[in-house]
């Protein structure tokens, strides 16, 4: 099962996606209503409106020191010429009471700050399609954030709905089964073979070791890293293979003059030991463990049958005796009981096993299927070309 994003993660794709659309709808509709305003004046007029009043507001900024009072005369010729210029729109142009209004509070001889003052007041009104169109462009991007958003979270909600399905075909399992029974038994026989191989490459010689790590390889179920070829050539051939793989790491760290004492060819032993220090250091026991939650019964009897006579070589009695009462665990009438069981708490969190244990999957499902739904509709009405 994929990894889900549940409410345990602080999010609900499900509930996050329903909000997603609804942002979506609003900022939509915002924008449909602004366009509205823009439409109702036409786009080309409000334009005009805007340009002309901040090209008048620009005129305004860039004269008002140099022409109030008993300013610069040459300063205030142009700054008549280059106002009437900025005021002088069309007829039919938005607001153009108060380019003329402007006009006329500065058509006189001497100028002063009230008289821009004035103007930059009788601009106003052209001033609302400035911030008409800011408003527009703020919501062409909320939109398009928003729209953004709700494909994501539609994907997770899809996400989720997969796994949600999940759990609902998982809801045959019997979750009051005593798992005790399967996983005991399970997790004794890992430890002790783990131990057993501990023991094994600390005591048994290399040549050992790697015969039965090719034994093991030629295992079903069993997936082993069989030793390099220049580490067990060295070990078949020369003296020191017949000390454990332990004492052989043990070597390759002493000294040159140390190791003359306990092998007799210390850098035969430097090539092939230390070079493969690391596959020697990960050997454990890990790949003669049982899965869990478990195969399927029949499977697991033959696995376990293919590792009896290989664990019997390495670990006591005992471990040998309990791998066994897990295969006769698996040919039991409960076990898949037992391992349908085990196999949806593993795969399950919290969250999604509580839906299970609530009887509430299949709702679940259906809320996410609703969801979907109306995201999409969402989705395809707010589309813009």
């Amino acid at each position: 099962m994929t990894e889900a994003v549940t409410e345990s993660d602080g999010a609900d794709p499900v509930a996050e996606a329903g909000e997603a659309a609804a942002r979506l709808r609003e900022r939509y509709d915002e924008l449909r209503r602004i366009e509205s305003r823009i439409d109702d004046h036409g786009r080309e007029r409000v334009e005009a409106a805007a340009d002309a009043y901040r090209r008048a507001q620009r005129v305004l900024d860039r004269f008002e020191e140099d022409a109030v009072g008993s300013g610069d005369f040459e300063s205030y010729v142009r700054f008549r010429g280059e106002f009437g210029e900025a005021v002088d729109v069309d007829d039919d142009t938005p607001a153009g009471d108060a380019f003329e209004a402007a006009d006329e509070a500065v058509d006189k001889r001497r100028l002063s700050e009230s008289d821009f003052a004035a103007a930059r007041e009788a601009l106003e009104p052209a001033g609302e399609f400035v911030d008409l169109l800011e408003a527009y462009d703020d919501a062409v991007d909320d939109y398009r954030a928003a729209r953004k958003a709700a494909k994501e979270a539609r994907k997770r909600l899809e996400s989720r709905l997969e796994e949600l399905r999940e759990v609902a075909d998982m809801a045959d399992a019997d979750l009051d089964a005593d798992l005790a029974r399967l996983r005991e038994p399970i997790e004794a026989y890992d430890e002790g073979i783990r131990e057993s191989f501990r023991e094994f490459f600390k005591s048994a010689s290399a040549r050992e070791v790697f015969d039965f790590l090719d034994r093991a390889d030629a295992t079903p179920f069993v997936d082993v890293d069989v030793p390099p070829t220049d580490l067990a050539e060295y070990v078949e051939t020369h003296a020191a293979g017949e000390e454990p793989p332990a004492t052989l790491l043990e070597y390759a760290d002493y000294t040159n003059s140390k190791l003359e004492h306990y092998v007799d060819d210390p850098g035969a032993l430097r090539t092939a030991v230390a070079v493969h220090r690391t596959y020697l250091e990960r050997l454990d026991g890990e790949p003669l463990t049982l899965d869990w939650p478990p195969k399927p019964g029949d499977e697991l009897a033959y696995e376990i049958d293919e590792l009896v006579p290989l664990v019997g070589r390495i670990a006591d009695d005992d471990v040998v005796a309990t791998l066994r009462s897990v295969r006769e665990l698996a040919r039991g009438d409960g076990y898949e009981r037992l391992r349908r069981a085990a196999e949806v708490r593993d795969a399950l969190d919290g969250d999604d096993l509580a839906l299970i244990e609530r009887g509430e999957a299949d709702e679940r499902v259906a809320e996410a299927e609703r969801t979907r739904s109306l995201v999409d509709d969402v989705l395809t009405e707010t589309e813009r070309e």
